[in-house]
């Protein structure tokens, strides 16, 4: 019996959902193995199953990952951190939103990992001698961290993954700094309702000083910074300022006629912290998430499949199907968005937004509209996962140190996804409009 491409397509990314739900085996495995397969199956060329690694997004996601890192080894990331909680003085609400402005600030430009990480026992001590609960604190850290990645292109890779889908699909792409229209208002939100609401829901006990530390250096790793070379720490900042303000004059320099892209900004950004001693080369290859490249490289010929055989085609069919004759583009994209929250509280942020964003682009292909904003509430909700702790690294990172149990991440995380969400459906649509 002969089985059409599309069907095959739908198959094999069925199973490929199982495996990035349930984690049986690596992420990154799952969606290598499924550009495989489907090589294996003719749906794609043989020559197409690995063009993945040579997509220039593959560049920039390494390249933003060194410079993040140099920011973590160089002590950048901690001395900024330090000095601001300091200034926040030792009262819970101060330095809850001093802690969260400068972690949003930090993650939009750098890993929320290890800004987690390496704020993590600066703010255990700050609680321990003010007499306040370490678990009072660490969760808002952490919904920070996730929170100030929608700011900008490089602040998460859901982010990037949106642009590189737009732009696979003919699509114009979103600016550096775009993002910061619907990103500083989800931070925001995030930030305020901690401090009004979520609070009140956090624990009231905690860990002792002690166990909480010993929970934070088995989660630090990489993120321990290695020097405090203030030359080195002026160096990461001025080249981290640098690369940021080239990125946002992309538009501006290319029509100077100088050939400069996001991926060469971002290169040279890390060749220089390289070649100055901000960190080692080894260390430069170690700051790299490996599981994020190989999952993008893998899902990239993934949509070039769904797109070829006609799945993602049948999917928007299916999907519009359901939503009547005329479907409105508004419920689409909260549909969507709720999707994308679900699955990303369970699964990796990286591959909710590599699995819906080709759909995304399909249905809105579909109905007739631009997919500017379904793919960015496709990307914002993807970085929204408040409401378990393994739906993103921070959250996992603060669980031991803050003596937090599963429910308290849904108490505390649930409403402010729902909350998110309202706002993302209010904004997004009067931001990037339909037609």
């Amino acid at each position: 019996m002969d089985i059409s491409p599309s069907t095959l397509t739908l198959l094999v990314l069925a199973v490929m959902a199982v495996f990035f739900v349930t984690e049986l085996v690596p992420l990154a495995v799952t969606a290598m193995a499924g550009a495989v397969v489907l090589g294996l199956l003719g749906v794609i060329k043989t020559n197409q199953v690995f063009t993945g690694l040579a997509n220039s997004t593959v560049v920039l996601f390494a390249a933003m990952f060194v410079i993040g890192s140099a920011m973590f080894h160089t002590g950048l990331a901690q001395f900024i951190g330090t000095r601001v909680v300091k200034a926040c003085g030792t009262k819970e609400v101060p330095l809850m939103v001093g802690v969260g402005l400068v972690t949003a600030a930090l993650s939009s430009v750098s890993s929320n990992t290890g800004t987690c990480a390496a704020l993590m026992p600066v703010i255990i001590a700050v609680c321990a001698s003010a007499g306040i609960p370490a678990a009072r604190q660490l969760m808002p850290l952490a919904f920070a961290a996730g929170a100030g990645g929608t700011i900008t292109l490089v602040g998460t890779p859901p982010n990037i993954i949106g642009n590189s889908a737009l732009s696979a699909a003919n699509f114009p792409t979103f600016g550096f700094f775009e993002f910061a229209k619907i990103g500083i208002p989800v931070t925001f939100v995030a930030i305020v309702y901690m401090v009004l609401v979520g609070r009140h829901l956090l624990p009231k006990s905690s860990l002792s000083e002690a166990d909480a530390l010993k929970a934070a250096e088995a989660h630090k790793g990489e993120a321990v910074a290695k020097t405090n070379d203030p030359r080195k720490m002026w160096i990461t900042g001025i080249t981290l300022i640098g690369v940021v303000f080239v990125m946002a004059l992309e538009g501006p320099i290319k029509k100077m006629g100088i050939g400069m892209s996001l991926e060469m900004a971002a290169t040279i950004g890390a060749i220089i912290l390289v070649l100055t001693g901000c960190l080692t080369e080894q260390e430069a290859y170690r700051g790299i998430d490996w599981v994020t490249i190989f999952l993008f490289a893998g899902m990239m010929p993934v949509a070039t499949a769904m797109d070829k055989s006609g799945a993602g085609k049948m999917i928007a069919d299916t999907v519009v199907g359901m939503m009547g004759q005329n479907p409105s583009p508004y419920v689409l994209t909260a549909v969507l968005f709720i999707i994308s929250a679900v699955l990303t509280q369970f699964m990796s942020n990286t591959a909710s937004a590599a699995l819906l964003c080709p759909l995304g682009i399909s249905i809105a292909n579909g109905i007739g509209v631009s997919p500017h904003a379904v793919i960015m509430a496709i990307a914002i909700a993807a970085s929204c996962a408040f409401a378990t702790p393994v739906g993103t690294p921070p959250n996992t990172l603060v669980l031991g140190a803050g003596g937090y149990r599963f429910m308290d991440y849904v108490k505390c995380g649930l409403p402010l996804v729902l909350l998110e969400w309202i706002v993302c459906v209010a904004l997004i649509p009067m931001i990037w409009p339909f037609r």
